[in-house]
């Protein structure tokens, strides 16, 4: 059934940024979604449009609470991303990064079903290897003040591959770079979205660091074609690289957030925070050989529907 539509879709932490487009594009397939969150971080109004379709339902749930549903496909998202959110209750992200895979493992195991993991590009660390292949093991501070959300990425890989190999579970692993895009939350202390606020206030732009450091930023729309595409497919379980290879600094990124908001910002620097990688770009020539998706929205034209979004919100 994986390859029509009318598939039965879990989707957690589908109220989240990435979640939420997600169950978007997913409904917009023909799928049936059922989105499951807690609400710590996602946001009621990520979905506020999709709540009265037919093709949609809500399930106010944690992740690491036992999921009891019937789903031919799950997509887990849930787990704090931005560094404030995931380091305000490090136990508390931890549990949802391996426990929460643990039961959508189960689930999937249950219902015979796929099931997709959310990784990161964070499972790298502060990168020795540049740009990131998947081959590459990282270079992660296992009890540093991110140790929280990237060994716990880290570890749910390994339950996905056990799964794999013990219970022959249908695994998509995909392992997601800098995404930025409409619902990105206004205070989640991302760069993309702290450099957008201060620009329209006028405020001081705060870089950490000397700015040197390079981040690639994929759109959401174009993130999310790669997810699915990957998904649906049948011949590789991952993990891909699926993220922007375009390499900017921060002050190049900084700098043209200003002129596309007509910002008077100045920049402000302060120290670098511990464990910060210095380069992150994936190599992505494994889903590109896979499926062949590369990102289509320029940086330019990504931000400026990004910085329509915060405008709007800000009001």
């Amino acid at each position: 059934m994986l390859n029509g539509s009318d598939n039965n879709i879990l989707v957690t932490g589908g109220a989240g940024f990435l979640g939420s487009h997600i169950c978007e594009a997913l409904v917009n397939k023909g799928e049936q979604v059922t989105c499951m969150d807690n609400f710590s971080t996602g946001n009621i109004e990520n979905i506020l449009h999709l709540k009265n379709l037919k093709e949609f339902s809500l399930k106010t749930q944690d992740v690491e609470k036992e999921i009891f549903l019937t789903s031919d496909l799950i997509f887990n998202m849930a787990c704090p991303a931005s560094p404030i959110a995931y380091q305000k209750n490090p136990i508390s992200t931890f549990q949802t990064a391996v426990i929460g895979a643990m039961n959508v493992l189960q689930l999937a195991l249950r219902n015979k079903a796929r099931v997709f993991q959310a990784s990161t590009s964070e499972v790298y660390g502060d990168a020795k290897v540049h740009p990131q292949p998947e081959d590459y093991w990282g270079n992660v501070n296992p009890i540093g003040i991110r140790a929280c959300y990237d060994e716990g990425k880290r570890c749910a890989e390994t339950l996905f591959f056990d799964y794999k190999k013990q219970h022959s579970v249908d695994i998509r692993i995909g392992r997601i770079f800098n995404t930025y895009g409409p619902r990105m939350q206004i205070n989640d202390g991302r760069v993309v979205s702290n450099f957008i606020v201060q620009a329209l206030n006028n405020d001081p732009i705060t870089i950490y660091g000397s700015g040197e450091q390079t981040r690639s930023f994929c759109y959401v729309d174009d993130l999310v074609e790669g997810i699915l595409k990957f998904t649906y497919q049948e011949k590789e379980f991952g993990p891909v690289n699926i993220g922007n290879p375009k390499e900017i600094t921060v002050l190049e990124l900084a700098d043209i957030i200003c002129v596309l908001t007509g910002s008077r910002s100045k920049i402000q620097f302060k120290s670098l925070p511990q464990d910060d990688p210095v380069r992150r770009k994936p190599d992505i020539s494994k889903i590109m050989d896979l499926i062949q998706w590369q990102p289509k929205v320029s940086l330019e034209d990504g931000l400026k529907e990004t910085i329509s979004y915060f405008k709007n919100s800000m009001k």
